[in-house]
């Protein structure tokens, strides 16, 4: 076993970080003062390649990795904690997707009629092959606007190589969903297979034609799809994020019929420092250590802010 270099992709910026293979994983670490390792690309891994997660840690433990912190995650369909290492409760919204019916009929009106609208107004979803047309067509959403959901779009125009590199990833497990007005890609879905479940990596539309509800079409096709390949949940971020819980995003998540489903996330200390920490609470990050009111507060004045500064050049409604 020796120490690899893995790329990752934070706030936008690809970097590499150190990293070791340990059974069919690749483990990461990231931090400065408190190293943390954790399992690249988690949310993707599939159930067969982390299994045992004790007998992981004794492997991990005994690898060149220098870290501090082990975290990982239970499955959110097996949510109740079952080891004795310290965890916390996390979160993610899913949507049951065996059932196309059920879940068009559970809809409020004003969702299902958001769908409807979409296609009076010439909208056409339909699934799409990652290839150059698909790859210019994203660009060109991506660089739209500089601000998407009151902070700064880290993919605004990025050139067409990046833009293709960061869609590129787990293409044997993706799907690519398009809405198009008029033959032009106007929003898209991008979701991988893990086991049963469909993880919604992303979901963006044109904000020319938020009045044409893209989002809401491109979504009703991709539980219809989900249904056919026989996909039983479908995850799309988290349900609760702790601040701002009443943004457009978690109110669109609710009207959609996602729910929040809550699992432990365990901390396993590697070393004295990250024994230390764990007990001081430090492994959250001293980003958690503030009032969650004076978090929210930061948040929606840096939103009202980038707004103001990009409204004028950009010419779109946040």
């Amino acid at each position: 076993m020796k120490i690899e270099s893995t790329e990752i992709r934070i706030r936008g910026r690809n970097i590499n970080v150190p990293s070791v293979r340990i059974r069919n994983c690749t483990v990461i670490t990231i931090g400065k003062w408190l190293k943390t390792a954790q399992l690249f690309d988690e949310e993707l891994v599939e159930e067969a390649d982390f299994t045992d997660p004790v007998g992981f840690i004794s492997q991990l433990r005994k690898s060149p990795l220098l870290a501090d912190v082990f975290t990982f995650a239970k499955r959110p369909e097996k949510s109740e904690p079952d080891f004795e290492f310290l965890f916390r409760w996390d979160n993610l919204a899913i949507v049951s997707t065996t059932s196309f019916e059920n879940w068009w009929n559970a809809l409020p009106q004003e969702s299902r009629k958001n769908v409807r609208l979409a296609a009076k107004r010439g909208v056409v979803v339909k699934t799409v092959a990652f290839d150059d047309s698909l790859v210019s067509g994203i660009k060109k959403i991506y660089d739209e606007t500089p601000i998407r959901q009151g902070r700064r779009f880290w993919h605004y125009r990025k050139d067409l190589a990046s833009v293709r590199s960061m869609n590129a990833t787990y293409l044997e497990r993706s799907q690519f969903i398009g809405a198009f007005l008029n033959d032009e890609l106007v929003g898209f879905i991008k979701y991988i297979r893990v086991d049963h479940t469909a993880v919604l990596i992303q979901i963006l539309a044109m904000e020319a034609h938020r009045d044409k509800r893209l989002i809401n079409a491109l979504l009703k096709h991709v539980i219809e799809l989900c249904e056919q390949q026989g996909i039983s949940t479908l995850t799309y971020g988290k349900f609760n994020y702790g601040i701002n819980q009443n943004s457009s995003l978690s109110e669109f998540k609710r009207r959609n019929g996602f729910i929040e489903v809550r699992f432990p996330r365990y901390f396993v200390p590697l070393t004295l420092k990250g024994k230390l920490a764990v007990s001081a609470g430090l492994h959250h990050g001293i980003q958690n250590l503030i009032p969650l009111q004076v978090t929210t507060f930061l948040h929606k004045t840096r939103s009202r802010l980038l707004n103001v500064v990009h409204r004028p050049s950009s010419g779109l409604r946040p």
